[in-house]
C-alpha cells in the first residue's frame, strides 16, 4: 500500500469512534419521539419512576407500560436539554424540558453502568412550572 493512502485509511477507521452516540442524547431523542419500545430496551431490571408526586419502583415491563400511557396522553412536540452531567462514564444524569400538546414537563433521568452497559435506573416526570 502506498504511504499516500495510509492517512486516509487511518481516518476511515477513526470515523465510527468520532460519531458515537452519547447515551444521554440517545435517551433524549427517544423521549422526543415518545418511543417507549426502544426506551424500554435501555431500562434496568427495576426502574424508579416518580410521576406527579407518586414515587415507586417498577419492573422493566411495568415501567414501559407506565411511560407508554404517559406518552399516549402527552405527545412530545419538542425537547430542550436543560442540564447534563456526564463527567463519570458509569453514572450519567440529564434534565429535559419536554413540550407536549398538553403543556411542558420536566423530565430527569439517570443512567448507571450495570452488567457492562448503561441502563436507565431512574425517571422523574414533573409538570414544568413556567416562569
Amino acid at each position: 500500500m502506498k504511504p499516500l493512502y495510509m492517512p486516509l485509511l487511518i481516518i476511515f477507521y477513526m470515523i465510527p469512534a468520532a460519531i458515537a452516540v452519547d447515551p444521554i442524547d440517545k435517551v433524549a431523542e427517544l423521549i422526543r419521539q415518545g418511543n417507549t419500545r426502544e426506551l424500554s430496551k435501555i431500562f434496568a431490571e427495576t426502574v424508579e419512576i416518580t410521576m406527579q408526586d407518586e414515587e415507586n419502583v417498577y419492573s422493566k415491563v411495568q415501567a414501559g407500560l407506565i411511560l407508554d400511557k404517559f406518552f399516549s396522553q402527552n405527545k412530545p412536540v419538542s425537547v430542550k436539554m436543560l442540564h447534563k452531567v456526564n463527567s463519570n462514564p458509569n453514572y450519567l444524569f440529564a434534565v429535559l424540558i419536554v413540550n407536549t400538546q398538553k403543556g411542558p414537563f420536566r423530565i430527569g433521568y439517570t443512567l448507571k453502568e450495570t452488567e457492562g452497559s448503561l441502563a436507565l435506573i431512574e425517571l422523574r416526570i414533573e409538570t414544568e412550572k413556567v416562569k
